[in-house]
């Protein structure tokens, strides 16, 4: 498989991130999908998607903990491109038995119990998600930390066992935002509020 995720980062090295996303939905098609958290990246993906026609599988998770902000535009974006996005939940009985055995807002008291909350809230639902795919769709870019300076366009996933894409890898912040400002795409209003990335409500923080 690593020569496999070499030859297709050589063959779109020079490639748009439109080009990509066409690339691997022609040729995964019935098996990829894209993961959306509804940030500003991930807004201009479904745009993207919703420009060439894609037919692949769309959808979020649902930590139970987002802002109403994020739910507000999640109804926006679908009426908007016509397009569906499923949404996975954490399972029930797993967040009750946490809940009851740690307290409500157990993220809070320490690093174990957010990793535990993290794990029931979104890497469970992620495996179902992605459960049945070859491929899978993110917004991540290399500005956004250290950790992801060495990432590429196109990797291999060896938790989630399957090929993940970055087709916005290379984009800078300001062309995130050109974007959506040039395509009017819906975005986030917590963003006007200093929220550079929105995830749930109580892990989630303004900057200056």
């Amino acid at each position: 498989m690593k020569e496999q995720i070499n030859a297709y980062n050589k063959l779109l090295s020079n490639s748009s991130a439109m080009d990509i996303l066409r690339f691997f939905c022609e040729k995964y098609k019935g098996s990829i999908a894209f993961a959306t958290s509804l940030g500003a990246e991930d807004q201009v993906i479904t745009a993207m998607l919703a420009g060439m026609d894609a037919k692949i599988k769309i959808f979020t998770l649902d930590t139970g903990r987002l802002f109403q902000e994020t739910y507000d535009l999640l109804d926006i974006t679908v009426k908007k491109y016509k397009m569906p996005i499923e949404i996975y939940f954490p399972e029930a009985q797993k967040v009750e038995n946490m809940v009851r055995e740690k307290g409500i807002n157990l993220f809070y008291e320490s690093f174990e119990n957010r990793k535990l909350c993290c794990h029931i809230r979104k890497v469970e639902p992620l495996k179902r998600a992605l459960s049945g795919m070859q491929v899978w769709i993110s917004g991540l870019r290399r500005e956004q930390s250290l950790t992801r300076k060495e990432m590429a366009p196109v990797e291999w996933d060896e938790s989630n066992n399957l090929i993940k894409i970055n087709p916005l890898i290379e984009w800078t912040r300001g062309q995130v935002w050109d974007y959506i400002k040039t395509h009017k795409i819906p975005y986030n209003t917590l963003h006007d509020k200093g929220f550079l990335s929105i995830g749930c409500q109580p892990c989630t923080r303004a900057v200056l």
